[in-house]
């Protein structure tokens, strides 16, 4: 008798080893710990970058793409350019800004400088958008900021990824003025333009919360924050609908590497009442090149312009 009570406790405390074994897997897979983190130091997994990666945006140029531009602004479709600069670059995680040298606290970012030129009648507008996306494609973007010139003036935000997101926002107009906020994390359209670049699979896709470019909240002078938004991902197109702003974005890429983008379409709300209208901007590649840039900056390297198709 007492050996049977043996052999039923020896089973139970094995069976409660197992629930409590099983029970800790299922707090494993957590997608969030499973997909970025380790569980040993619970810091984002640093994912080592394929050789095809290396080679192609580690040979010390920059990529920059043309394209022509048909830009909605005031109602009306404006003619203009814009043009995507991605380039890799060692960056500081505490400062958060390039790194001269690199360092223990530096890591790799692929970079994407987005640039638009056009014209409203008589006046120009100017637009660049700057994102800095980890190489480990494991974590947000570690810094975002965007400038908007025109001649009634300029409007100016940034982002900086720590605890939380944090925002300062300057602007001429006075319901903007200066702000410095805190936002909770969450997916940024500024870094799909990056992400997409690694790898398309990653992308994310389904019901989301996404913050919308900051291009995009400051034409239409609407709050940073994250908006209700559904992506959906085909063979060579990244689309996302935000049916809260009545917009829609779709960028058409290469679905083999290195990914290039050959262009892209939003649909918004263009111009204020009365003359506010559903309208199409459509970006369409001209050429790409790779090069030094930074080191063309003599008349004759005006040639390259050319080579881009660039005014």
């Amino acid at each position: 008798m007492k050996k049977i009570l043996k052999v039923e406790l020896v089973f139970w405390i094995i069976i409660g080893i197992i629930s409590l074994i099983l029970s800790c897997g299922n707090k494993s897979k957590n997608p969030e710990l499973a997909i970025h983190k380790s569980p040993e130091t619970n810091k984002p997994i640093v994912k080592e970058p394929s050789e095809a990666f290396k080679k192609y945006w580690y040979a010390g140029e920059a990529e920059m793409t043309s394209y022509k531009l048909e830009q909605a602004r005031y109602g009306e479709i404006r003619n203009g350019e814009a043009v995507l600069i991605y380039v890799t670059e060692d960056f500081l995680t505490n400062a958060q800004v390039k790194a001269d040298v690199q360092r223990s606290n530096t890591i790799s970012v692929l970079k994407l400088n987005a640039t638009k030129n056009f014209n409203t009648g008589i006046y120009p507008y100017s637009i660049m958008q700057s994102t800095f996306y980890p190489i480990s494609n494991n974590q947000h973007a570690i810094k975002i900021s965007s400038s908007i010139q025109e001649w009634c003036g300029h409007v100016y935000a940034q982002l900086n990824n720590r605890d939380k997101f944090e925002i300062a926002l300057h602007s001429y107009f006075e319901d903007e003025a200066d702000q410095n906020f805190n936002i909770n994390k969450a997916i940024l359209e500024n870094e799909l333009w990056t992400q997409l670049r690694m790898n398309p699979k990653s992308l994310p896709q389904g019901d989301l919360k996404i913050i919308p470019s900051f291009e995009y909240t400051r034409l239409r002078h609407i709050p940073i924050k994250a908006y209700q938004a559904s992506a959906t991902l085909k063979p060579n197109t990244y689309s996302i609908s935000y049916p809260e702003l009545n917009r829609t974005l779709s960028i058409q890429f290469e679905p083999q590497f290195p990914y290039s983008i050959l262009g892209w379409t939003e649909t918004f709300k263009s111009g204020f009442e009365p003359n506010a209208k559903i309208l199409t901007t459509k970006a369409t590649k001209m050429q790409s090149i790779k090069s030094a840039y930074w080191g063309k900056n003599r008349n004759k390297d005006e040639a390259l312009r050319e080579t881009l198709q660039l005014n």
